[in-house]
């Protein structure tokens, strides 16, 4: 399968963080790869999840939406949402990853 086939309805922004999910109603820690308003790439191990298992996530304590597994290769798999993130929080998270991996940030107050 040629992953960049897939259409997609909104770019994904790149994410690491260790998230608590759900699949087949099971906890699974997984790596959370990027993100978008319509789904986002996930890792655990290999055979943790197959096509059509419902997904539950919880990223930074805010709840994603219910999705589901869209593909799998390997240890990585795509899920699509089936309700949309808002953007407003995609960007709240991905601050709060940046702020992480660069420290703090200094900002001038007025």
């Amino acid at each position: 399968m040629n992953l960049d086939s897939i259409s997609r309805s909104s770019d994904r922004r790149p994410m690491s963080l260790t998230v608590k999910s759900r699949v087949r109603s099971r906890v699974v820690f997984v790596d959370l790869l990027d993100l978008s308003e319509g789904g986002c790439k996930i890792r655990g191990k290999a055979g943790f999840a197959e096509v059509g298992d419902r997904v539950t996530m919880k990223v930074n304590g805010i709840n994603a939406p219910l999705g589901s597994v869209a593909w799998v290769e390997g240890s990585v798999a795509g899920v699509a949402f089936e309700g949309a993130m808002h953007p407003a929080v995609i960007d709240y998270l991905c601050d709060q990853h940046d702020e992480r991996d660069s420290g703090p940030r200094l900002r001038r107050v007025i």
